[in-house]
């Protein structure tokens, strides 16, 4: 196989991929797309957290077929090596596969360079892992080596572009969740060759820790270990209060820059100041204990006003829109169902649920709407209204998911509702408590 032609198969599968990456996502936004540089040999560089999602992130979201480099291991004999070079995906050999495999490396190295010369895209996760958390691991130096080996082997004339990039997951495995793909300034191979033709350990290193510092920017980068959890929770509770107090209007870009200023600030009291960090975090646990005790949410409790209207709304609303849930939901909740029970019970690693979810979602989900269609063509005379109905049940199924999370907030409203009108005690203690703990992490702004 070729990887740097153009293949038609890998294009049409791309289509069908997309098409089922937009039903599972609510929000899809790319940033930046006017970084990436035409008819120049690119070389992706993403940050690594969530398994095949991130790929997938790139792939489906740029006009490229970019070639993957992952590690050998991964390229059992069969089949699966045959899969993994229809989806353009090379191996990488290292020492802990055997010195003696490392010498196939050569010919991933001249199928890199002739991707690289037809101004093609490699792609290849810094990291070398994932992490399945909003924490950059330490960098490795397979992209510098990689990119300084194929300068070497072309006479130093590829001018390849690296083109840093930060994915950001709304949730790492939930369905309609949205995504954002950020794409940086390019990191020139050129600026660095000079410096490798005197000393490539040194120039290795300096453009390993210039991509890292140029990544961080595009993610959200968590950096203490020991309060992860914490700052992820006060992200959740105090996130949107502190958008609004940094007057950025709602939106999920606008969001994402918050809390990266809102982390920052996080991240520098746990450095400077770690028994007030602690005093924070004993509250934020304490403050969303108590309101889930209550059946609550942390936005329930800020958001209160006009509660009384919005949960008439909603429900008028539901009541209304019932007919399409039902559709939906009688059409979609057998294979919904039975993916999300494989994964959980299957897949011990969560962070890769939602890879998991996908590839068994694309091929299990058409295979029950045939069947479905199959089973009601009775009642539907013409060949038209039997692929309408076909087409139909994706979006129904989307719809039905949408109902079903407005009918998990309106529940929440209905008790909020109670909690105000019959235990007041207990509400003013919870509205107190978000007050003063939101009065702490104001002061840290």
């Amino acid at each position: 196989m070729k990887y740097e032609k153009w293949s038609l198969g890998y294009w049409l599968l791309k289509q069908y991929i997309r098409f089922v990456d937009w039903i599972i996502h609510d929000k899809i936004i790319l940033n930046g797309q006017a970084y990436i540089p035409k008819n120049k040999p690119i070389l992706f560089a993403p940050n690594h957290q969530n398994a095949l999602s991130d790929p997938m992130a790139i792939l489906l979201h740029t006009r490229y077929q970019p070639v993957w480099l992952a590690r050998a291991d991964i390229f059992k004999p069969g089949i699966i090596t045959l899969a993994l070079r229809f989806l353009k995906i090379m191996p990488v050999y290292r020492m802990r596969d055997g010195k003696d495999q490392l010498a196939k490396n050569e010919k991933t190295f001249a199928d890199s360079i002739k991707v690289l010369e037809n101004n093609c895209a490699l792609a290849l996760f810094p990291e070398a892992a994932h992490s399945a958390k909003r924490q950059m691991l330490p960098h490795k130096k397979a992209v510098p080596r990689i990119v300084f080996q194929a300068e070497e082997k072309a006479d130093n004339n590829l001018d390849i572009h690296i083109v840093p990039t930060g994915i950001y997951y709304s949730s790492y495995w939930k369905f309609n969740r949205s995504v954002l793909v950020n794409f940086g300034e390019p990191i020139l191979v050129n600026d660095f060759l000079e410096a490798y033709n005197e000393n490539p350990s040194a120039a290795t290193l300096a453009l390993r820790d210039a991509l890292e510092k140029a990544i961080e920017p595009l993610t959200i980068n968590i950096k203490s270990k020991e309060h992860y959890e914490c700052f992820e929770l006060i992200r959740a509770i105090y996130g949107k209060a502190f958008a609004t107090k940094s007057g950025e209007r709602n939106g999920f870009l606008n969001r994402f820059k918050t809390d990266q200023q809102l982390v920052k600030i996080l991240d520098e009291l746990d450095t400077s100041n770690n028994e007030k960090t602690e005093k924070i975090c004993n509250a934020a646990k304490h403050f969303d204990t108590n309101v889930r005790k209550y059946g609550l949410r942390s936005w329930l409790v800020e958001s209160y006003e006009n509660n009384f209207w919005k949960l008439g709304l909603n429900k008028l609303l539901l009541l209304i829109t019932l007919p399409v849930f039902a559709f939906g939901f009688v059409f979609n909740a057998i294979p919904f169902f039975a993916i999300d029970s494989i994964v959980r019970k299957k897949i011990k690693d969560f962070a890769f649920w939602s890879s998991f979810a996908l590839v068994l979602g694309f091929t299990l989900f058409p295979i029950v709407y045939l069947i479905e269609t199959w089973a009601i063509s009775g009642w539907l005379p013409l060949w038209w209204h039997k692929v309408l109905f076909f087409i139909s049940l994706p979006f129904a199924g989307k719809l039905a998911f949408r109902w079903y999370i407005l009918l998990l907030k309106t529940i929440g409203r209905a008790r909020l509702f109670i909690l105000k009108a019959f235990r007041k005690q207990v509400w003013q203690s919870l509205k107190k408590q978000q007050e003063q703990l939101f009065d702490e992490l104001n002061k840290l702004s």
